[in-house]
């Protein structure tokens, strides 16, 4: 899959010094859950982003998370590598700033990245401490992988990179959520063509199953943005609106957590 120039972003992972490495032991893993995860290894090798790790000094677990769908979302426990590497401090928008600048704007498109993360490349000398360990040999990461500690602000870093003249103008920008958002339909589609050609320039990829066009109003970082200004989304405070009403004195004190 095409990804970013290296010239433009890459991610690193210095260590603190004196950081000891951690090698973790394979743990138990039933054989129906071992063959998914194995799906996925071939998976992501197939898409060109794994490579064989051999005699690593860094070594995780990977972590099945099940789907819907049967099938599971292979997560990587990299909590030692995390623990023993330096903060970035790149930083990220503020949500409210993000969310005030985007409402009030007639016309919204809201896009998501590829398999955002996997399209920045890991710097070479640091691939071999994403390594993580399988029943069929032990794997490393030559793109950056979700569940690094900094990974967030090295995608933040990279789209102010590639977008800094139309941020708070014609788009918004969190990690790898971006809406584009213009006062009029006309003014909208030049937006978006602006937009589009600056994604090809630097061959970053969006999600079509996770983008929508030309709407009116739409979700945002836990908000419902439009002409009018901002609404909580529903979705999140369903679980309050539908919570029965406390009859007790205990269920009072329950539901004022007490």
């Amino acid at each position: 899959m095409p990804g970013l120039d290296r010239q433009i972003v890459e991610h690193r992972l210095p260590v603190l010094l004196g950081a000891t490495p951690v090698r973790q032991q394979l743990r138990r893993m039933k054989p129906k859950v071992a063959l998914k995860i194995k799906d996925e290894v071939e998976k992501q090798w197939n898409a060109g982003f794994l490579a064989v790790a051999h005699y690593p000094k860094w070594v995780a677990n990977i972590v099945p998370v099940p789907k819907k769908d049967g099938k599971v979302r292979m997560c990587v426990d990299y909590r030692d590598l995390n623990k023993a590497s330096p903060k970035d401090n790149f930083p990220l928008p503020h949500i409210d700033i993000l969310v005030d600048n985007t409402a009030q704007h007639a016309f919204f498109s809201f896009m998501d990245g590829f398999s955002g993360y996997n399209q920045i490349m890991m710097l070479l000398e640091d691939q071999e401490k994403t390594t993580f360990i399988t029943l069929w040999g032990t794997f490393c990461y030559k793109v950056m992988p979700f569940g690094l500690k900094n990974a967030g602000a090295t995608y933040q870093r990279a789209m102010v990179a590639l977008f800094h003249d139309m941020m708070h103008k014609e788009i918004e920008v969190y990690v790898d959520d971006m809406i584009a958002k213009s006062k009029t339909i006309e003014q909208h589609i030049e937006d978006l063509r602006k937009l589009f050609a600056r994604l090809r320039k630097y061959k970053l990829r969006l999600n079509p199953a996770k983008c929508t066009f030309g709407v009116k109003t739409g979700k945002l970082l836990g908000f419902v943005v439009n002409e009018d200004g901002i609404e909580v989304d529903p979705d999140k405070v369903k679980a309050i609106r539908e919570m029965p009403a406390p009859k007790t004195e205990a269920e009072v004190r329950g539901f004022l957590g007490r």
